[in-house]
């Protein structure tokens, strides 16, 4: 009998399932057009979300929000709704971890991305169903706002 390899490395801080391949193809391509403006026409300029004031600039406690996409396990969902939840980002071997729910905390995803001053170019995955990746930027705007947007629509922060 053969035993499997169980010396799994997990990049994530989170220790959940990583982001296969985050700087792929598909990522570059859409960050060549992506471009989020960061300013107060931008659709995650108003504030929507109430989290305590953070201890650090990136890293810590935040809101979640994404659009363009129906959930099939939310019963009338449209692709035009907002699903919020919770997110919390932290930083680990130069890159930005972003891990988020929806739902009610019953569903979860994982962005990894790389750091190119204040904008973050990386690849989501949803955690609860791992066949669903896309590419991802998001724009710091500050400690407070993070803009992103994914090839079907949005996928923002704040606090």
């Amino acid at each position: 009998m053969q035993q499997a390899n169980t010396n799994i490395v997990i990049r994530n801080p989170f220790g959940t399932m990583d982001v296969p391949m985050p700087d792929d193809a598909d990522v570059m391509d859409y960050a060549a057009t992506g471009t989020l403006s960061g300013d107060a026409a931008d659709g995650n300029a108003a504030p929507w979300a109430s989290v305590a004031a953070p201890s650090d600039p990136l890293e810590g406690v935040w809101a979640s929000r994404w659009n363009g996409g129906a959930d099939p396990t939310i019963v009338g969902d449209t692709p035009e709704a907002w699903k919020e939840g919770r997110a919390e980002v932290r930083v680990a071997g130069g890159r930005i971890y972003l891990r988020f729910d929806w739902d009610n905390g019953r569903r979860h995803g994982l962005i990894d991305a790389a750091q190119e001053g204040a904008r973050l170019v990386g690849k989501y995955i949803n955690l609860t169903n791992p066949a669903i990746m896309r590419p991802w930027v998001g724009l710091v705007v500050n400690a407070a706002r993070i803009d992103g947007s994914f090839p079907n629509g949005r996928l923002d922060f704040r606090r």
